[in-house]
Parts: C-alpha cells; sequence; structure tokens
C-alpha cells in the first residue's frame, strides 16, 4: 500500500489537528455523499440532545449548534474528559441510531481551532445564519434546530441587525 497524500480527502483533515482541553473549536460533521434527512425532527432533536449531554457531562462546553439537512456545525470548548476526534466519535457513536436509515456519518470532520484573541461573533453569526443562506428560513427567523448558549445569545440576538463579514476561512464553506 502507498503512502497516503496528507494534502487530499480525509487525510487532509486529520493532519495538524490539535486536541487541547479547554480549547474552543468550530467543527462541521457531514454525512456520508451529504445525504439529507437531519433536520427531521425526531433526527435533529437527538442530535441536540447528544450535544446538550456531552455539555452536562463535561466532554465540552457547547456555545452553538445549528443542524442542516445534510451536516451539522457546532461551537463547542473542549473539556478534560477526551481529545476532541474521541468525542465526535463519541457524538456520532451516540447519534447514529437517530439519523435516518440509509444515512451515515460521513468518516471524519473539519475543524478550526479558535485561537485565544480570535473574535467568536463572525462564527456565531455564520451559524445563526447558515440556514438563511441555504433559503431554509426568512433572514429574520430562527431556525428551530439552532442552538446558542443563552449567555452568547443575550449579545448575539441584539446583533442580528448588523452586517458583520465572515471569517476569510468561513466563506468558501
Amino acid at each position: 500500500m502507498g503512502m497516503r497524500d496528507i494534502n487530499r480527502g480525509q487525510a487532509a483533515l486529520r493532519y495538524g489537528r490539535v486536541s487541547l482541553p479547554g480549547a474552543e473549536y468550530f467543527l462541521t460533521i457531514c454525512t456520508e455523499d451529504r445525504r439529507q434527512g437531519l433536520t427531521a425532527p425526531p433526527v435533529a432533536a437527538a442530535l441536540l440532545a447528544e450535544a446538550t449531554a456531552m455539555d452536562r457531562d463535561g466532554t465540552w462546553q457547547l456555545r452553538s449548534l445549528v443542524v442542516m439537512p445534510d451536516h451539522v456545525h457546532l461551537l463547542v470548548i473542549l473539556g478534560e474528559r477526551l481529545p476532541l476526534g474521541k468525542a465526535v466519535a463519541r457524538w456520532k457513536s451516540k447519534t447514529k441510531a437517530a439519523i435516518m436509515e440509509g444515512i451515515d456519518w460521513q468518516r471524519d470532520f473539519y475543524d478550526h481551532h479558535v485561537r485565544p484573541g480570535e473574535e467568536r461573533a463572525p462564527i456565531l453569526h455564520y451559524l445563526f445564519f447558515n440556514p438563511w443562506r441555504a433559503g431554509l428560513c426568512a433572514r429574520e427567523e430562527r431556525w428551530p434546530w439552532y442552538y446558542c448558549r443563552a449567555e452568547e445569545w443575550e449579545w448575539l440576538e441584539a446583533s442580528l441587525a448588523e452586517s458583520k463579514p465572515f471569517p476569510g476561512w468561513l466563506e468558501s464553506r
């Protein structure tokens, strides 16, 4: 077997991945072949329930989450219990039974380590407006499968009318 090209495919997602307890991560977890079905109410509710259960048990602190038809975005602060890859693997494993027949999770996931001093507002705006940009809801609507921690929501809600640019690394997604 030849060596894996770390610049291509799923190997590129893992190359250079850092897992730091207490660090904040923007995660994107997709379905295999981008199959849709995650926004069916019982499925989306189960995805959110497991993400909040992992918040309660200290695996991570869930700051925000949005469930889209074929992927989920999360903004989390990693806890001490599990490294990032194992935390995501646990979430996928615990939610596997809830996702519809014929849909599987993609083998890996995308992560962005949010560095200290990096502004969080553009990431939270990106999550909030993702369903609107996809044509799933009106701009003034709050998507039913969007979650934001209460302390974040206080200032985020007030800022939604402002037009803020997304960080460069988010524009291509």
